[in-house]
């Protein structure tokens, strides 16, 4: 069964919110998937050398881009990304995030897709390319050396959103960050029915970035909940859980590290963008066909 056919993970049901777990626990061998041909999903962000957004809040607001991408009326049904998005679910979702400023950021802006803004942070997503097949304008932009910091601890997620939750044990660039809360972001995505996903949108996608302390993670993990397992391409060991996906009022435990706040709003504004590398693939199990 190919990814855009299949039905959303089982799992229990708090309050509207389908839970389950959407792991893969063999990120590393043969998978069907990988005879597809395969694509990847770009994400830039916008970081001024005299202005650069905080961390937790760029970690956030990629993860609103990725749903902000997959809820969007061109990606869906007949629309003109929707080929793309189907093709690119169907073979190993990977998740590129380069960074741009001044004329770069400009030029990006020029090619389809949505940039979605946090507090300070600017992303824009674009529409899945082929792993191979960049617009030259996303191809130029570098990858590796994505830093940010943030500057204050951050509050306690608010009840009733989404928490992304990192590793405790890992630590990963910004970029690679980025991707990863991305992951999880869609894999939550998909364990909603529609109902659920409708009333996530139009409250704008509310969600947080937090670290999980550590005596928590194991617990988080092993709870039903999605888990990002990552590939191993770069940076940390293939098979990795690098994100627990959680929706529920327990989710607001305090955080280990600095960050931003955690449902800010988020704006998404159409333009005409596309395209950017791979550093990190979110493996999704094979739920019953």
């Amino acid at each position: 069964m190919l990814a855009r056919d299949r039905p959303p993970a089982p799992g229990l049901r708090r309050d509207g919110w389908q839970t389950g777990r959407v792991s893969s626990e063999n990120v590393t061998g043969a998978d069907e998937r990988d005879t597809a041909p395969q694509f990847v999903l770009p994400l830039v962000v916008r970081i001024e050398k005299t202005a650069p957004p905080a961390r937790t809040d760029a970690l956030e607001t990629a993860a609103r881009a990725v749903l902000v991408m997959l809820s969007d009326d061109r990606s869906t049904g007949d629309g003109p990304w929707a080929r793309a998005v189907r093709d690119w679910e169907d073979g190993r979702i990977r998740k590129v995030v380069r960074r741009a400023r001044g004329a770069e950021w400009r030029r990006a802006a020029l090619l389809p897709g949505v940039t979605v803004t946090g507090e300070e942070a600017e992303v824009r997503v674009f529409p899945p390319v082929p792993l191979d097949g960049w617009p030259k304008d996303l191809a130029r932009l570098q990858v590796s050396g994505t830093e940010l910091d943030d500057s204050a601890v951050p509050p306690p997620p608010e009840p009733g959103g989404a928490v992304l939750w990192l590793n405790p044990e890992l630590r990963m660039s910004a970029g690679k960050e980025m991707a990863q809360v991305g992951h999880g972001a869609q894999l939550l995505w998909w364990t909603l029915d529609g109902a659920a996903r409708a009333a996530w949108r139009e409250a704008g996608f509310p969600l947080a970035v937090r670290t999980a302390r550590p005596g928590r993670w194991a617990e988080l993990v092993a709870g039903g909940r999605p888990v990002v397992r990552d590939a191993g391409f770069t940076e940390i060991a293939p098979g990795s859980a690098t994100v627990v996906s959680d929706f529920t009022p327990a989710a607001a435990a305090p955080p280990e590290r600095p960050g931003t706040s955690g449902a800010a709003t988020a704006g998404a504004t159409a333009g005409t963008p596309a395209g950017a590398p791979a550093a990190s693939a979110a493996e999704r199990p094979a739920p019953p066909a």
